[in-house]
């Protein structure tokens, strides 16, 4: 256990909270309601505003601005570049989620239009999304992974290098990378695996995290280490998928500082 970035986890945390960042979702039907609940309990404030006519007023007052492609739409996909465009100006952090990207061409296109024309501060998607983005074979079945791609590592600091972002890969052992640093994050538990959104809400978390977090990679790495010690916690109490959902929101909600410190399991590379 890493004390000192268990602490700096938890002082993150404590940051949500006392700060209640506004995190601006454009995001998609399937994840919508889940999404805004666990940004409510991190501690932050979440806002689903996709109309073009609103978006970059949104954006403005934001801590934080997640793009997620799960339903793609040609509309959302407009109001994403404007929103984008103004996080950018206004030095907000973007977080992208390329939901699918890899299953038809539409989504792999978006995803790279959105990397090469916005300045993304976090991207995070599974193997097979991160795969395909990082031009190695990643194999996705409809938006879920299917195997592993080779030296992930590689793949991400590959990516965080073209793209001048943090790159995420979630699995069993998350991976954090970027242009100096690589963290691994070993929370979780494989009851996350049997809800739909669950990657979704783990975007949610990195972008309430780097709302109060210049340090991306810390931050996201941080979050998805408090996500997955909530889910630890749940677990315990659960006996299948729909009593550790309730569970798990509840954990999110009820986290503490100690517990943070406690439970967390981040490892730094390099």
């Amino acid at each position: 256990m890493n004390k000192e970035i268990n602490k700096k986890a938890a002082e993150i945390f404590q940051r949500i909270k006392k700060q209640k960042p506004l995190v601006h979702q454009i995001t998609n039907f399937v994840v919508m309601n889940d999404t805004a609940n666990i940004t409510l309990h991190i501690g932050a404030l979440p806002v689903m505003a996709h109309a073009k006519e609103e978006v970059e007023e949104m954006t403005a007052m934001a801590g934080a601005l997640v793009l997620n492609i799960g339903t793609l739409q040609a509309d959302w996909v407009e109001s994403m570049k404007l929103a984008g465009r103004k996080a950018n100006s206004l030095g907000i952090p973007i977080i992208l989620d390329p939901v699918g990207a890899g299953a038809t061409s539409y989504r792999t296109k978006t995803s790279l239009e959105l990397l090469q024309n916005l300045q993304i501060s976090v991207l995070r998607g599974n193997s097979g999304e991160i795969g395909v983005l990082g031009g190695v074979r990643g194999e996705v079945k409809g938006v879920e992974s299917i195997g592993d791609i080779k030296n992930p590592e590689s793949v991400a600091c590959e990516l965080a290098k073209k793209y001048g972002c943090t790159v995420v890969i979630s699995g069993k052992r998350d991976i954090i990378a970027d242009l100096n640093n690589i963290y691994y994050v070993d929370n979780g538990h494989e009851l996350l695996t049997t809800l739909t959104g669950t990657g979704c809400m783990a975007t949610s978390i990195i972008g309430a995290f780097c709302a109060v977090e210049k340090d991306y990679s810390l931050a996201a790495a941080s979050g998805l280490a408090v996500y997955g010690l909530a889910a630890e916690l749940a677990a315990k109490k659960a006996k299948g998928p729909g009593s550790f959902k309730v569970a798990f929101f509840d954990a999110v909600y009820n986290l503490t500082t100690e517990e943070i410190i406690r439970g967390v399991r981040i490892v730094k590379a390099k």
